[in-house]
């Protein structure tokens, strides 16, 4: 298995964080080969970030995701950036508040935004939620990876919403 995972978004909206739990879910819990980098403009908030994840059985020989299999956006301008680096018959996950996908390409749009705000009262934990979707929608990591690796990053304070974030997504990408 080699598979070349991005999540892309604006800065503040905890791609980045998602993007080490993802590795270290597969990585420690699941014992793959994996290697995690990020990317972000020089804007606090708002500006551009992604943060790619590339897993494997065996070594890893390049670090950068160049052909995506998976390709999650939170944001118009992550989607239409990365949508052409999504190879034939990749997996784009979205949010349908904030993108708006075109119909050449199929994909799974998701309530994200919506949902996350319905259940926290704001968008918070959305990057959460996020990883949720994408492992029941994949199945690249088990959810119970995801929960150790959360419990690890996330500040106790929070645990339990992030938990329940992961939760969420797993019921929007399972269509509950």
């Amino acid at each position: 298995m080699y598979k070349e995972i991005r999540l892309a978004g604006t800065g503040g909206q905890g791609l980045i964080l998602a993007g080490v739990i993802l590795a270290e879910a597969v990585g420690v819990y699941e014992g793959k080969k994996v290697i995690q980098t990020q990317s972000y403009g020089p804007e606090a908030r708002g500006g551009a970030s992604r943060t790619d994840v590339i897993i494997s059985d065996t070594d890893i020989l390049y670090p950068k995701a160049r052909h995506l299999d998976i390709l999650a956006c939170l944001s118009q301008k992550s989607y239409d950036s990365y949508i052409n680096d999504l190879k034939e018959g990749g997996i784009v996950i979205y949010d349908t508040f904030y993108v708006q996908a075109t119909a050449a390409n199929k994909g799974y749009g998701l309530p994200l935004a919506i949902r996350t705000r319905e259940r926290f009262g704001r968008e918070i934990f959305m990057n959460i939620v996020l990883l949720g979707a994408l492992a029941e929608i994949t199945g690249i990591v088990k959810i119970e990876s995801l929960k150790k690796a959360v419990a690890n990053h996330v500040p106790k304070v929070t645990l339990e919403h992030n938990l329940k974030a992961l939760e969420l997504g797993s019921e929007i990408g399972r269509g509950k």
